[in-house]
């Protein structure tokens, strides 16, 4: 199976199973951003009307969420969200992530933290043994890039900057090469320490609920 078509099938049976079986508290969802959350917003044309709102964490969500006429809000007049649906760039066996290959690591953090269920879903390719293949994103106020930097550096990573990205809330990326993470959530915490750090890209003290790859649930 193709990697496209593995990631329409965990979309089609993410927004089933948590969408169209009805079991939708509040009615209004957490939505992601990247290629295979764009499969599940087009997912989601067919239980429109069981779709009070959606949060989403970028304004390209945010745009394929309107074009289908499901409404969108701000998480501050939202409040808590029963389920958050997005991808991942890695995953490990304990469903802790990578993700900010599309930079939109800040919000989709956000989001995941003020939902009671986070649903990932990939294609196999995104599961891995040990986090740290796919370069760590992490965001960055703009004036502190080479100073984190230097911090990364001295913590064995070679940060590269994403030059001419620019995230939705107006930051930067650096992406860390050449890390072998066996203890993302004691990662994580270090580097939020780190003065000009806005977000890690790891999702280790909160990592997904649910895992699904293709039709399957892990």
């Amino acid at each position: 199976m193709s990697q496209d078509n593995e990631k329409r099938l965990a979309a089609e049976t993410a927004a089933f199973r948590y969408v169209g079986n009805g079991t939708l508290k509040g009615g209004i969802i957490g939505v992601g951003t990247g290629s295979t959350v764009n499969f599940f917003i087009d997912e989601l044309a067919q239980y429109r009307d069981r779709i009070k709102a959606a949060v989403s964490s970028s304004e390209a969500s945010s745009a394929r969420l309107r074009k289908l006429g499901i409404d969108v809000l701000d998480l501050n007049a939202a409040g808590r969200l029963d389920i958050y649906v997005d991808g991942a760039d890695e995953c490990d066996p304990q469903r802790r992530l990578i993700k900010g290959g599309g930079a939109a690591l800040t919000r989709e953090k956000i989001v995941a933290a003020a939902s009671d269920t986070f649903v990932c879903i990939i294609d196999a390719s995104k599961q891995v043994d040990v986090l740290g293949t796919f370069p760590l994103p992490i965001e960055v106020i703009p004036m502190a890039r080479s100073y984190v930097a230097r911090e990364i550096v001295s913590r064995g990573g070679l940060p590269v900057w994403r030059d001419g990205v620019v995230t939705d809330n107006g930051n930067w990326i650096l992406d860390v090469h050449q890390w072998r993470i066996t203890q993302p959530a004691e990662l994580e915490a270090d580097l939020n320490q780190i003065a000009g750090i806005v977000t890690v890209g790891l999702f280790g003290r909160r990592p997904a609920d649910v895992v699904i790859v293709g039709n399957r649930e892990i």
